[in-house]
């Protein structure tokens, strides 16, 4: 079977790849055992699964949940398929299951919102590797929803209950990276003591914007600060805010400003001579 697998995001916490299966045998494959928990969300095709000797079947408006353990075979009926993987540590499934990591039984479908995380989330990791905090907030987002289908109420558990909390929560979150704009999302949902898809819920509500776009803006505003105190090295300013390389910054900049740093860099540069006070001698 000719299967091209691509990362779209590799951490300690959250892994998530494409996988397009081009050729695939006809029949079964042979049994084996789940050795992590994952969601599997079909892009395109049709994939059968036997799991534990029953079976079902995936298709772009259904998520497979695969479960640790489950003794699994799959099947191609109509031939070449596509589809998102994605696995979550243990630690941040337990997160987002109220503290928990053992996944209910079930089946899930898709729904719109649903369908549309996928799709920013396959979106944001084909813009490359510099928008690695957006996607995993997608992932994130994704992986509660299709939870949320087979537990909703463990999924609720531990969301801030009251106004002056959700506040507190995305005060926290804005001071955070305010003071270091290059925190992930994980990193910084474990700073703050609460589950990554609460925090991205409660920042939006509170802030109008994702979390995602919030650092940019943050970001953005740190590169038009350096750059008016004279900062002449853009590859190094990129770096040193977090930034993949140059051109992500670029990227990020011109979308927030409207003007590439090249050009801020001029517009923004000190005067070479001290303003004196105006007036003849």
């Amino acid at each position: 079977m000719a299967t091209a697998r691509r990362t779209l995001l590799n951490g300690d916490d959250l892994c998530v790849a494409d996988v397009r299966c081009g050729d695939p045998p006809a029949g079964w494959t042979p049994l084996r055992a789940a050795d992590v928990f994952g969601l599997v969300l079909v892009r395109d095709g049709v994939v059968r699964a036997r799991v534990d000797g029953v079976e079902q079947t995936m298709d772009p408006a259904s998520v497979y949940v695969e479960r640790l353990g489950s003794e699994q075979q799959f099947a191609h009926p109509r031939g070449a398929d596509r589809y998102t993987e994605l696995v979550p540590s243990e630690p941040l499934l337990a997160s987002l299951l109220g503290g928990d990591p053992a996944v209910p039984e079930g089946l899930v479908f898709t729904t719109p919102a649903m369908a549309l995380r996928h799709r920013l989330l396959c979106a944001s990791a084909d813009r490359g590797p510099g928008d690695a905090f957006a996607a995993a907030e997608s992932a994130v987002a994704l992986t509660a929803a299709a939870l949320a289908q087979l537990d909703a109420r463990r999924v609720a558990s531990g969301a801030p209950a009251t106004a002056a909390a959700r506040r507190r929560l995305a005060d926290g979150a804005r001071e955070a990276l305010a003071a270091d704009p290059r925190l992930g999302l994980l990193p910084l949902a474990a700073e703050l003591g609460c589950s990554p898809h609460h925090l991205s819920r409660v920042f939006r509500a509170a802030t109008g914007a994702t979390l995602s776009r919030y650092r940019n803006r943050l970001r953005a505003a740190r590169a038009l600060e350096r750059l008016a105190d004279g900062e002449r090295d853009l590859g190094g300013l990129a770096a040193d805010l977090g930034f993949t390389d140059q051109a992500h910054m670029t990227h990020v900049v011109r979308a927030e400003s409207g003007l590439p740093p090249g050009r801020l860099r001029s517009l923004l540069a000190p005067s070479a001579t001290p303003h004196g006070p105006i007036g003849r001698a």
